[in-house]
């Protein structure tokens, strides 16, 4: 089997972008041959689904490969080192991430965040809050979290709060372009009563210049659940390491060129950026919300002493009005999805071309295949 594939750059200068499409059959091994360079390049093929990594591709221009059955070559995989309590995700040997999901935790999370410059982007664990860095303990990391589900507090770590419980990963493969940790979670009460549940989904791409997560989060409710009006949440949330905090060295910034918490704060843009110094070298990590997601582009609860969350909910409090109630209600046997981009780059914003890479995400180059 060979077929040509011609990936079409269109308007954009493409960087670091993943591509994956469906080639309608089924391989047990695969070969991608770059035809203007005569090499080999990696890629992953899973479910039917082609999946490799753009490293350079001019806006206008246009990149020809061979795909067949044969395997010549084998490329380093992302590795998943599972155990107990943790999943550490790997790429040339060194942790890039780590998932927590034991029971001596809330909640899961990802910590540290390693980015291109060996240096995590997220603050560090501790075990007591300490002032002044060490506030709000629960900002644990990249987490998924709310805090009023049903009524039930799945956001903060106070006096009566919920857990949300690692039930089982239901897939961990692993490849030359991606890794991926797909976790099924119950979200209960103080009392462990079942609120819902979750599938998270995170594709961890193979990639050293830059850094990406894509996160797939899907609730499904057995009974009506109620997402709650408030800002103590994010169905995504990020908390920075401490050089990186807007009231520090660091910098906020959205899709609108809001700068810091007074500008970005309860408002809607499709991305925010944090950046800031980390020793000597300035890096940043964005979070890119879908458009296919709830209330795109989304309301961000975004603080200057480093706090990042994708939050739609809380209307009554950005537009601080008590009559505008964002809550939203999932009925019962119905789903409830949600999907960003995690993007950690060199500089700020502009220098890391975050832009650009927003556009590769919900604007992917076209691909075309021949036989």
């Amino acid at each position: 089997m060979e077929k040509k594939i011609i990936v079409k750059a269109g308007f954009h200068h493409r960087r670091f972008c993943p591509v994956s499409f469906n080639i309608g059959q089924e391989l047990e091994k695969v070969k991608l041959l770059d035809l203007e360079k005569n090499k080999e390049v990696p890629c992953q093929f899973e479910e039917g689904k082609l999946s490799w990594i753009i490293e350079d591709l001019a806006e206008g221009k246009e990149k020809e490969y061979l795909l067949s059955d044969r395997k010549e070559q084998e490329f380093p995989p992302v590795e998943l080192d599972k155990k107990a309590d943790t999943v550490d995700v790997k790429m040339g040997g060194n942790i890039f991430t780590t998932y927590h999901f034991g029971k001596d935790w809330v909640r899961p999370f990802l910590n540290p965040v390693i980015g291109p410059t060996g240096k995590s982007l997220l603050r560090e664990l501790f075990d007591k809050p300490e002032p002044p860095d060490h506030d709000h303990i629960h900002h644990r990391g990249i987490l998924v979290a709310h805090g009023d589900v049903n009524g039930v507090d799945d956001w903060s770590e106070e006096k009566g709060h919920g857990f949300i419980r690692h039930n089982s990963f239901r897939e961990l493969p692993s490849g030359a372009i991606y890794g991926m940790i797909a976790a099924e979670n119950s979200w209960v009460s103080k009392e462990e009563k079942k609120v819902l549940t979750e599938i998270r989904r995170m594709k961890f791409y193979n990639l050293s210049e830059v850094r990406i997560i894509d996160f797939e989060i899907t609730f499904k409710a057995t009974e009506k659940v109620v997402f709650g009006d408030t800002k103590e949440g994010g169905i995504i949330s990020v908390r920075m390491a401490t050089p990186l905090r807007g009231d520090r060295e660091g910098k906020i910034e959205n899709g609108f060129r809001g700068i810091n918490e007074k500008e970005t704060w309860g408002k809607r843009a499709s991305w925010c950026d944090y950046s800031g110094p980390l020793d000597s070298e300035k890096v940043g990590l964005t979070v890119f919300d879908n458009p296919d997601n709830f209330r795109y582009p989304t309301y961000w609860h975004v603080r200057n002493y480093g706090l990042m969350t994708a939050n739609p909910f809380a209307l009554s409090h950005y537009y601080n009005d008590k009559s505008r109630d964002g809550s939203h209600t999932l009925e019962a046997d119905k789903e409830f999805k949600f999907c960003y981009r995690i993007y950690i780059h060199r500089g700020d914003a502009k220098e890391g071309k975050v832009a650009e890479a927003f556009n590769n995400y919900i604007n992917p180059p076209e691909v075309k295949v021949t036989a």
